[in-house]
């Protein structure tokens, strides 16, 4: 008797568990990611999602109370990933411009990313340029030879201040026209930039004093200020006393001190 009552209630809650299951699953937040720069966002051998972008997105699931599901996604395509609601939310490493502002919302940042430069070392000790020099030393020498790829912000920046530039056609290339004294500087971010000097440090140095300080943010949907609401109340937390940036220092600090062989997480998270 026992047995059979056991079976009907099985039978009878059966259907209630698995539209239980069915909402669990429909309420992950789905975050989009383009999983090929680490540190931030990268997969193991697995094919398992880690970094820090993934920290953070797990970190806002837990902070809602919903699971998360990582969508591996090419960057050029988050935005209409986004709109066409394959995705929930980008958190990716992205800038918060003027022209993706037109097409997504954005949260507050919760990163910046500075664009550095360059430099060719015998250009700098002839010109008593240092690590520490002002952004300004390369620019108000008024001849400095910039090098910078097409579309990005390596060509535009010297570009709207009136400088020529050579352009590459990679960041291979224009690393080596730098180490080759064909261009005095490339400016980039931080990484790609830091990891040309480490590799080249005989013919390299690293200015380190921004010309951009880059804002990351979120980005959601235009018709879903619920989550936006709650992305930056969540970002807010962040900065709390025990919060995620305290988190992700303890567990990043020494990667990303080791990429970059001078400073570690904190150059991301303050703005300056």
């Amino acid at each position: 008797m026992k047995r059979l009552l056991l079976v009907f209630l099985i039978v009878m809650l059966a259907p209630a568990f698995a539209m239980a299951r069915g909402r669990q699953e429909s309420d992950a937040l789905r975050v989009g990611m383009d999983l090929r720069y680490p540190p931030f966002e990268t997969q193991d051998s697995e094919g398992v999602p880690y970094g820090i972008s993934v920290d953070i997105a797990e970190a806002f699931g837990e902070y809602l109370g919903r699971p998360v599901e990582i969508v591996d996604t090419n960057f050029a395509s988050l935005i209409p990933s986004l709109n066409s609601g394959e995705i929930d939310v980008i958190i990716a490493s992205m800038s918060r411009t003027p022209e993706r502002a037109e097409a997504v919302d954005f949260s507050e940042p919760y990163l910046y990313f500075k664009i550095i430069s360059l430099v060719n070392r015998e250009f700098a000790e002839a010109n008593r340029i240092t690590i520490d020099s002002p952004k300004e030393a390369l620019t108000e020498l008024g001849d400095t030879r910039f090098t910078g790829i097409t579309g990005q912000v390596s060509a535009s920046i010297p570009q709207s201040l009136g400088f020529d530039v050579e352009i590459a056609t990679n960041l291979e290339a224009a690393v080596l026209n730098v180490i080759q004294g064909s261009s005095d500087v490339l400016m980039m971010s931080a990484f790609p930039v830091t990891r040309g000097h480490l590799a080249n440090p005989d013919e390299t140095i690293v200015l380190w004093d921004p010309f951009v300080s880059s804002p990351i943010a979120m980005g959601i949907r235009k018709d879903n200020t619920e989550l936006l609401e709650q992305a930056n109340s969540f970002v807010a937390s962040m900065s709390e006393p025990g919060g995620l940036y305290e988190e992700l220092t303890e567990s990043w600090d020494d990667t990303v001190q080791e990429l970059l062989g001078r400073y570690g997480l904190e150059f991301f998270i303050n703005e300056n």
